[in-house]
């Protein structure tokens, strides 16, 4: 049995085992179970080969044929007999394939068998930049995702924030930003994204919003933004009042849009936002 029909009968029994309803018509080879098929294979993808990566090419039986190669900066991969074949944006099993069929095709081989594997990897690099110890340029392994990268990034510092940007270029060159929030990953939760990460990608670790709360509180400092964040509660987080404090006499100086500041009494339900300044004053009475 060749390598891709073999392929095929174990995606068809993977199905079976899990009682797919359409399993039945994809084992007749129609029905619409390719495209399920396609998901799940792109979803577990090996990383892609690009330009700048070195490879083994090897063929079974035709040891003669066994190189050590580079990627092209045009995508392409120098087979013997059968030339450039165009590898870019595959997996090293897909690129295995369309060689054999280059081979095929060229009629050079009749039944090839052909074995790609990528040693150096320079194509698929993502960048993290942030609050992270390590910020830098990584390269990137078989499925790996946020949170593995943050770890191979040194971790992300006391101040990071809780959400991370993931900025992926699409194929008209524009960036596209997600929101990703690492106490949902961590948790075990997976956006629509799944956090796949691709050679390209981006990863941003904003600082986390603060507040500064000094005057009649017990320990005054600098604090993290919690969402939802009311000044009752920024006030708890300090450590509540001192027994000179008033919970009446709260003022917040606001960073405004133009970089200055405003000043205004407090209500206890107000929110607090980024780089206010909380002063408790103490009681007249």
């Amino acid at each position: 049995m060749r390598f891709g029909e073999l392929v095929r009968t174990l995606a068809l029994a993977l199905m079976l085992l899990a009682n797919c309803p359409w399993a039945a018509a994809a084992a007749a080879g129609d029905g619409p179970p390719n495209t399920a098929a396609e998901a799940l294979a792109e979803s577990h993808r090996l990383v892609q080969l690009g330009a700048g990566d070195s490879v083994t090419f090897s063929v079974f039986g035709q040891p003669d044929m066994t190189t050590t190669t580079f990627v092209a900066d045009d995508g392409t991969l120098a087979v013997p007999l059968a030339g450039p074949v165009q590898v870019g944006g595959l997996s090293p099993a897909e690129a295995s394939q369309r060689i054999e069929k280059a081979l095929r095709d060229g009629k050079f081989l009749v039944d090839p068998h052909v074995t790609i594997s990528a040693i150096v990897s320079r194509s698929q690099r993502v960048s993290v930049l942030g609050e992270v110890g390590h910020p830098g340029r990584f390269v990137i392994e078989s499925n790996i995702d946020i949170l593995d990268l943050l770890a191979e990034a040194g971790g992300v510092t006391e101040n990071a924030s809780d959400v991370v940007y993931l900025l992926r270029p699409d194929k008209d060159g524009n960036v596209i930003r997600t929101e990703i929030s690492l106490k949902a990953m961590s948790r075990g939760a997976r956006t629509s994204s799944n956090q796949a990460i691709k050679g390209g990608d981006s990863i941003y670790v904003p600082r986390a919003e603060q507040f500064y709360i000094y005057g009649e509180v017990t320990a005054p400092g600098k604090f993290r933004v919690e969402p939802g964040m009311t000044v009752v509660q920024a006030i708890a987080r300090a450590g509540g009042l001192t027994p000179r404090g008033s919970q009446r006499r709260v003022e917040i100086k606001r960073l405004q849009s133009d970089g200055s500041y405003t000043t205004s009494s407090a209500k206890l339900d107000e929110p607090v936002r980024s780089d206010d300044v909380i002063r408790v004053k103490e009681s007249i009475f």
